[in-house]
């Protein structure tokens, strides 16, 4: 229980703990979704939800490695590992560097993050695309040509109170392995924030996710943080297993997201083989590249957001609220046309479909149900829009 002996707001500075507690009995007493909630400046990220795709493949050969494995179990628990390797940089990179978790941008109808990575693995390509502002959904396609992998998904976020702010993610991945003409369904993690109360929010993840194999296999792996009394932070264990036969496991997985695991063959610790150690120490990020602000797309995350960033960056928050406004009531005015010429907002590498066959059968071995009313319909990359996309991209409505 050391964290009891924290006093309320430790990590606030003395200057904002009125305004922090303010927006704690603010949260407390709202019954809608807290995304909409103005939050207090000093916890304000200069990263839009739009630039969160980028994590999924911060280890480019981790997320092609899979392909180039012929046995189909080892081949699924590489994908494992790959999805396991990306929990760290997509939930707790941000409060690693920055102290705390923050409050990320919310990104604007239409907005854009684009790049890719060079590494050993070649080039790896990445869109993400807001396709829908009510609710807001990100869409992603990431693929590398060389080794045939692509990962496509997309992912709203619904936000509420009790205790703390839990966060259901709407949404999933799907995985493609063009040399075994391979699919895996990548279901999302429930979050919840912890330190709220002391001023020093992170991300814990509850519950569990999974990961369901057209070969056969799946993967479920099972979240549980520190509690009160025991257990470590970001704590898991995953287990491989073929399909319906839950109890026959293959490998075992277990470790803390955040630092690293120990992946064994057969029941874990007590019962298995260890076979291989996972320390994110011993794996450096590959740093996506994106071309340079000056030469982006209006509708570009960075371009776009630069002023307001800076202005963040600075804790000029009259500048963020003016250049926010800018962009708010731009986006306004787009609408209003849109609604006065009858037509909606062309995505520009993304299409809507009311249904998904692949997702259907992929979700049926482990329950998983697609909630499309709730992210504005099923989004999927189009290989026909993005072959036609090129800027200046709004210039094309």
């Amino acid at each position: 229980m050391s964290s009891s002996k924290q006093e309320e707001g430790a990590g606030v500075a003395p200057q904002n703990k009125g305004s922090w507690a303010s927006f704690l009995k603010s949260i407390a007493s709202y019954n809608g979704d807290l995304s909409t909630l103005t939050a207090p400046p000093f916890i304000l990220g200069t990263i839009s939800l739009a630039e969160f795709s980028a994590y999924w493949t911060e280890h480019p050969s981790i997320f092609v490695a899979p392909a180039s494995e012929p046995d189909p179990a080892k081949r699924a628990l590489l994908v494992l590992k790959w999805f396991l390797s990306v929990l760290k940089q997509q939930y707790c990179s941000r409060s690693d560097k920055l102290g705390s978790e923050k409050k990320p941008l919310n990104p604007f109808l239409g907005e854009l993050f684009l790049g890719k990575w060079e590494d050993q693995a070649g080039t790896t390509q990445l869109v993400s695309e807001q396709v829908s502002h009510h609710p807001p959904v990100t869409a992603y396609c990431i693929w590398n040509e060389k080794h045939g992998v692509r990962l496509q998904g997309y992912n709203a976020q619904k936000a509420s109170f009790s205790r703390t702010i839990h966060v259901k993610q709407i949404g999933h991945a799907l995985l493609h392995l063009d040399a075994y003409n391979e699919d895996y369904l990548i279901t999302l993690p429930k979050i919840h924030i912890e330190g709220l109360i002391y001023g020093s929010p992170f991300v814990e993840l509850s519950k569990a996710t999974y990961i369901s194999s057209s070969s056969g296999y799946v993967a479920k792996i099972d979240y549980s943080g520190k509690g009160w009394v025991s257990g470590k932070k970001n704590s898991f264990t995953a287990t491989l297993y073929p399909e319906g036969r839950e109890k026959e496991t293959l490998y075992t997985v277990e470790g803390q997201w955040n630092e690293g695991f120990i992946i064994y063959e057969g029941g874990g610790k007590k019962h298995g083989k260890q076979i291989e150690v996972f320390d994110h120490k011993n794996h450096r990020t590959t740093p996506l590249i994106t071309a340079r602000i000056e030469e982006q797309d209006p509708l570009e995350s960075n371009r776009a957001w630069k002023l307001v960033k800076e202005g963040i960056l600075k804790g000029d928050m009259a500048l963020v609220g003016q250049e926010k406004s800018k962009i708010e009531e731009s986006q306004r005015e787009l609408r209003r046309k849109e609604q006065a010429e009858g037509r909606e907002w062309e995505r520009r590498f993304f299409t809507r479909l009311n249904g998904d066959p692949l997702f259907e059968k992929l979700a049926k071995p482990i329950g998983e149900k697609i909630e499309s009313d709730k992210t504005g319909g099923i989004w999927r990359f189009d290989g026909n829009k993005a072959s036609n996309a090129k800027p200046p991209f709004q210039a094309q409505q």
